[in-house]
């Protein structure tokens, strides 16, 4: 029996919504989708510790190829026998490919048909990526879910440069495809590129479903476009997706483009923002964003958010989390993380209950209302 499935266990029968409720199934573990995935970069959730990631029901965490391949290194990882083992996290993992830092974090790279060089954003060392050695690094990583190395163009490029990315891309993916020889532990998805041009984003859905055995992704969306850009592509693919494939929206996690997202039929979402932000002392809350550094907060001694279940809003006030970033306390830093990922958490098991009794549209404008994310 394989290790991976992917199961749709309930569609939405709103007119116009395509959103889903499905199981899929990894070697370590079975996620329940729509989910969001916290994100790990270097093997490790910022100031997140792995039990508290079970504690604010976390299902699966995503961890990127390119850093941990810089440091500490995929091969030590594997000595350490894979990021399961050495971060002490028993759950599903997801790795990019490193396509994304190669093209946007190095300090030069040149882009051949036969893959990417680039010098190290952390001291200058020159390095060769191909889609052989993304595979190569993954394998070593051991992650659940990988991506095929892929040319993401920025937004705004020429649409023949955009056709150029994208069938590298495609040539790409088949390379990834012929490398990867350890399908029984790892599920490789391909990603749909093609910019902003509807037909190339069509023509790309076209070209990796037969590559994609249980989900893929979509990639370069989120890469500075307004919204309804975004909206706008994924309008026209919604219809065309396969029904039995998990859709992974890469780099996604502000929680109006969560709903804006299921609705138009994703079923993964990962991103670095809620961490970020609750770094720099602002909260998602059930009323809007908060930031808590503000000075109207110092005598406040109301909980963050009524409405959230996490650690930081049981046990603590909005005036001590100011006063923990007012000294620069590690330790707001960490509750806003807590935070900030349950509040998303959370969202995604809303959304769920929204689907399972056909509201979602009506949750949707709610939300909206009551929040003002937008």
């Amino acid at each position: 029996m394989s290790n991976f499935e992917f199961k749709v266990k309930q569609k939405s029968k709103e007119e116009g919504c395509f959103a889903r409720i499905a199981e899929l199934k990894t070697p370590h573990g079975v996620i329940e989708t729509p989910v969001f995935m916290p994100v790990g970069t270097r093997a490790t959730v910022k100031a997140v510790e792995p039990r508290e990631l079970e504690e604010l029901h976390a299902q699966i965490i995503l961890s990127n190829t390119y850093h941990c391949y810089l440091r500490p290194g995929d091969k030590l990882i594997a000595k350490a026998g894979g990021l399961h083992k050495f971060m002490n996290w028993n759950h599903p993992i997801l790795t990019d490919s490193g396509g994304f830092q190669v093209f946007s974090l190095s300090k030069l790279n040149k882009i051949t048909e036969d893959g990417v060089k680039f010098k190290s954003h952390l001291d200058g060392s020159e390095h060769y990526f191909t889609p052989e050695k993304s595979m190569e690094i993954q394998n070593n990583l051991g992650s659940d879910i990988i991506m095929a190395f892929d040319e993401c163009s920025d937004y705004g490029v020429t649409k023949k440069y955009a056709i150029s990315a994208m069938e590298r891309t495609h040539r790409w993916l088949d390379r990834c495809h012929k490398y990867h020889k350890n399908t029984d532990k790892q599920c490789l998805f391909p990603i749909v590129q093609g910019n902003f041009f509807a037909d190339l984003r069509l023509q790309s859905l076209k070209t990796i479903v037969p590559y994609a055995t249980v989900g893929f992704s979509i990639g370069g969306l989120s890469v500075g476009e307004p919204k309804e850009k975004m909206y706008e592509m994924l309008d026209v693919l919604a219809p065309e997706y396969p029904e039995d494939k998990a859709r992974y929206l890469m780099g996604v996690g502000s929680p109006d483009c969560l709903i804006e997202g299921v609705i138009r039929g994703i079923d993964m979402f990962d991103c670095v923002l809620p961490t970020r932000i609750a770094r720099n002392g602002t909260a998602f809350t059930s009323t809007g964003k908060v930031v808590v550094k503000n000075g109207k907060y110092s005598e406040d001694f109301t909980t963050l958010d009524p409405e959230c279940d996490c650690y930081a809003c049981k046990n603590f006030t909005k005036a001590y989390l100011r006063h923990l970033f007012n000294v620069d306390e590690i330790l707001g830093a960490q509750l806003l993380s807590i935070h900030n990922l349950r509040y998303l958490t959370h969202l995604m098991e809303q959304i769920k209950d929204a689907i399972r009794e056909n509201r979602l549209l009506q949750f949707r404008e709610e939300y909206l209302k009551k929040t003002g994310y937008k």
